[in-house]
């Protein structure tokens, strides 16, 4: 048995790895750089968290998210692995004696945001201690071109420059090629390349337009199928989570709420009440990051997100356990007003606001598409697959009309404008030019003696732009953000150009949201399910005893695989996932308490 696999049953409690995981240790063991891509909860912290078991020194952990450092850290240190963070919401002391223990060699994994890592006293500090490696989470934050750029992720460049000998690896849950590419670059060196799989296929994808009682259909979906399972709803704002909670509630629904806007008390309380009962959080996308919860049977926007790398990340918290779960995605075009104000207001550099646009028009294409959701989905991210049948648009194919002459005039357009200067121009101005406007740029530009010029007469740029976005999103039409969102053709434009293929696109008016039981009950007998009720009721006791959320003390995968074998030996207990020496040595004999009665 290998080293790693060791670490993995007795510290982890898992009896094999799953994927890439092994592969991914052994490079970084070795030494060796590692770009990782792999889904929400597909299990990339161990791909760091084993190797710095394995290596000498202390594992530099980069994350933006300072609320987690702590859930993270408690859940090592509840496996017996010594780690700790070093963050704004520390005193002084509580920052002083983290470093002691850092300088005594009692750390394996040290969690710091970037903008601490990257001041000169904390470089200047751990040039000073043994780093066995650097793991960035979340590392597409560096990238303009992905969905959440901060900024402060850009000073981490200097890292591979100034410990080159010093593995390193990037982990990430979304990212396009281009994001990857700028990843491997500004990261790391000479990389092993490890992309899973983006397919999530026991979700299914529903996308809705909102219509005047969307919020009946919504409630309806909850009570009439997923009345005792756990659920998450996402709106944009504070005061809508608020307003739907209320509503449900007002059906008999167990609803919670979850925003920045709640004293932390109130947050903290309501997150754990999630993980301990089946019930419905509405919540901003604050909530989500790091859930545990294998259980959650849909996942439901009811306002658009600003990127398919967000609707991906958002929606990959359903289903975690791989049974059945539902996406559902309500939208309509007061969200792309709201979305594209609220980029407009942001303080971010034209470039990246740019960026925004576009990927916010790529996720409105996505909602508009006549194909199958998955198939675009993956499509987005470098991956072919075929019709997934687990879609609203597979099950019941929506009506859609020919717009093959429009399509080809638009195409044209793009091609004549292209050829003036050789680079191309944005979506607006091309619009201009194929609709007959003579305003100052077109004139300008002597665009207005174009062949194409004036040939999009007589509809709106409504219907241009629709048309635009399917042709993007269908690879017809590439979009170059780093030449601020210039379009032009691609290979693929030259059959459609010819007449060769037809090109339809969806027409206006959704189907209402279908229904379907997303998943039956449990295979527990009585009994069985009484032992998984009373190891909820321990563990949520445990978990207070202890000051932590109950999902640091099991997952309710475990629970399940307890209440269904009911270990009576200390073998068979260590058998069960997520159950590894210090967890046993911890519960077992309050698990073997309630196993005896049964």
């Amino acid at each position: 048995m290998s080293a790693s696999v060791q670490i993995l049953q007795k510290i982890f409690g898992y009896q094999a790895f799953r994927g890439f995981q092994a592969e991914v240790i052994e490079a970084v063991t070795r030494g060796e750089d590692a770009l990782v891509l792999m889904p929400t909860g597909g299990g990339k912290s161990l791909c760091y968290q084993i190797p710095a078991l394995m290596r000498d020194g202390v594992a530099i952990v980069v994350s933006p998210l300072i609320a987690l450092m702590k859930d993270q850290v408690d859940m090592l240190e509840d496996l017996g692995i010594s780690a700790a963070y070093l963050n704004s919401s520390q005193t002084s002391e509580e920052s002083q004696s983290v470093i002691e223990s850092l300088f005594r060699g009692d750390v394996s994994l040290l969690y710091v945001a970037p903008e601490r890592l990257m001041t000169s006293r904390m470089l200047a500090m751990i040039e000073q201690l043994p780093i066995s490696l650097f793991a960035f989470d979340e590392a597409h934050c560096i990238s303009i071109w992905g969905h959440d750029f901060r900024p402060d992720y850009g000073e981490l460049t200097q890292i591979k420059e100034r410990f080159p000998h010093i593995p390193r690896i990037a982990l990430t849950a979304t990212a396009d090629p281009q994001t990857r590419e700028e990843i491997a670059e500004r990261l790391l060196i000479n990389p092993k390349r490890f992309i899973a799989s983006f397919d999530r296929p026991n979700i299914r994808y529903r996308m809705v337009e909102k219509t005047k009682g969307y919020l009946d259909e919504v409630a309806d979906f909850i009570t009439g199928e997923h009345m005792h399972e756990s659920g998450i709803i996402y709106c944009l704002s504070r005061r809508k989570t608020e307003q739907v909670a209320q509503e449900l509630q007002n059906r008999g629904v167990d609803a919670l709420v979850y925003h920045a806007g709640l004293d932390q008390w109130e947050r903290e309380s309501n997150q754990n009440q999630f993980y301990e009962r089946p019930c419905v959080m509405v919540a901003t996308i604050a909530f989500g990051m790091g859930i545990d919860k294998p259980d959650v049977r849909y996942v439901i926007h009811l306002d658009m997100p600003k990127s398919i790398e967000n609707y991906f990340q958002e929606t990959g918290r359903a289903g975690r356990d791989g049974l059945p779960a539902e996406a559902v995605l309500y939208y309509g075009l007061e969200d792309v007003v709201q979305q594209r104000r609220l980029i407009d207001m942001s303080e971010a550099e034209d470039d990246y606001r740019l960026v925004m646009m576009a990927k916010l028009d790529a996720m409105l294409a996505l909602a508009e598409d006549s194909g199958c959701r998955r198939e675009r989905l993956l499509d987005y991210f470098g991956e072919s697959t075929k019709h997934c049948d687990n879609c609203d648009n597979c099950e019941n194919p929506p009506m859609t009309k020919d717009v093959t002459i429009e399509a080809q005039k638009l195409l044209s357009c793009v091609h004549r404008c292209y050829q003036t200067n050789g680079l191309g121009f944005g979506a607006g101005h091309v619009i201009d030019v194929l609709m007959g406007e003579r305003n100052e740029k077109v004139l300008a530009r002597g665009h207005d003696r174009l062949s194409t010029w004036g040939i999009g007469q007589g509809l709106s740029a409504k219907f241009w732009r629709k048309v635009l976005r399917q042709l993007i999103i269908k690879h017809y039409i590439q979009v170059r953000y780093e030449l601020r969102n210039v379009l032009s053709l691609t290979g693929k434009a030259r059959a459609l150009l010819r007449g060769e293929e037809s090109f339809f696109v969806r027409v206006e008016g959704m189907k209402k949201l279908s229904t379907r039981k997303a998943l039956e009950h449990d295979d527990l007998n009585e009994d069985e399910t009484r032992l998984f009720n009373e190891l909820r009721a321990w563990r949520r006791e445990a978990a207070q005893e202890a000051g932590k959320p109950p999902y640091l003390i099991f997952p309710d995968a475990t629970l399940l695989q307890i209440a269904k074998l009911k270990p009576k030996t200390p073998e068979a207990l260590m058998s069960v996932s997520g159950v590894g020496e210090k967890k046993f040595e911890r519960y077992a004999d309050a698990i073997f308490s309630m196993v005896a009665e049964y």
